[in-house]
């Protein structure tokens, strides 16, 4: 086997962009966005509205895994124009770009460590820990893993997490989210005078299907049922790559509404590497080929949301309820 070095360096050959291909990729995913705004609002019958609606939704994850390309310097990184256009859209979609380097970037150089800080991810408790845990926090840490929670990412993830929690904690550093708040609001106003509908079907709505997308996918890439958690000396940055970041089945249709996010394992890799070549550099890196594999089929979601405790001695997710079993299996044989 390579050394973690040797992969890495040979990751280097897709860590370039082909700006055209970028920029084929960033013009007509804005295009689609906007033209799906359009619609939306213009429009008479409700079905087609929500129809308009929800591809909305989904062009918008395409377009904030794009944003989250360009936030890594993976594509685009030197044109003023995207920078302009990243900031209004990171602004419009409670992302400001300030709240998600910060995170984000804390997320990738500590991905799949036990026991450090949750910045920018799902936190994990070990079953000891959540055993010894007092009421308050256990609760904490059901909310904060919850499907529900997961699903209203749209309130949970963006607006109080990368948004208003950011701006109480540190307004100096994140006056970004000060923007996000007020260009968001500042539509919502626009719509209501215009058309308040549009309120529903041209922020609510959209806004609910791609925060819990978002939300969803991002508990998948690393709480999955194969992922491998590891502390201190046993971390390194490569092996949380390969055996904590998973690939998510998709189908071509998807792989495009995701920007080829299900690639997380190589992504993870090398975060500079641009969507558009994450399948060509798994398909060569040998180390790339044996993925933790998931999928959105319901059966699969399934068993990545029942996934709450790191168990020590099994070395694995589990569930609440075999945390529960084995703790009082524990406590009859003693």
């Amino acid at each position: 086997m390579r050394s973690a070095r040797e992969i890495l360096i040979d990751s280097k050959r897709f860590a370039t962009e082909t700006p055209w291909v970028s920029w084929w990729c960033m013009v007509s995913t804005a295009l689609v966005w906007i033209c799906c705004i359009v619609a939306t609002i213009l429009v008479d019958a409700w079905w087609l509205r929500l129809g308009c609606s929800c591809l909305l939704g989904l062009v918008h994850v395409r377009l904030f895994v794009i944003y989250h390309d360009y936030q890594h310097g993976a594509l685009l990184a030197k044109s003023k124009l995207v920078r302009y256009f990243m900031f209004l859209f990171g602004c419009v979609t409670l992302s400001p770009p300030s709240v998600w380097r910060r995170s984000h970037d804390h997320h990738h150089k500590n991905n799949a460590k036990l026991f450090g800080a949750s910045i920018g991810s799902y936190p994990v408790m070990t079953t000891d820990a959540y055993a010894s845990a007092s009421f308050g926090q256990r609760l904490k840490y059901k909310f904060s893993r919850h499907p529900l929670t997961i699903g209203a990412g749209y309130l949970t993830v963006f607006f109080i997490g990368m948004t208003v929690r950011p701006l109480f904690l540190n307004p100096k550093r994140h006056w970004d989210a000060i923007c996000s708040l007020l260009v968001h609001a500042g539509l919502i106003v626009a719509l209501a005078f215009a058309d308040p509908m549009g309120i529903v079907f041209v922020t609510c709505v959209p806004m609910i299907i791609a925060g819990a997308t978002g939300a969803y996918l991002f508990y998948a890439q690393h709480n999955y049922p194969d992922v491998m958690l590891k502390m201190g000396k046993d971390w390194t940055y490569v092996n949380a790559a390969l055996k904590s970041s998973s690939f998510i089945k998709m189908n071509p249709i998807l792989h495009w509404f995701t920007a080829n996010i299900g690639y997380h394992h190589v992504h993870h890799l090398n975060h500079k590497i641009p969507f558009y070549k994450l399948p060509k550099a798994m398909a060569a890196i040998k180390e790339l080929h044996n993925p933790g594999v998931t999928s959105l089929m319901p059966w699969d979601v399934y068993k990545c949301l029942r996934l709450k405790l790191w168990d020590e001695a099994e070395d694995r997710l589990v569930s609440f309820a075999w945390a529960r079993r084995q703790r009082r299996a524990t406590r009859v044989s003693a």
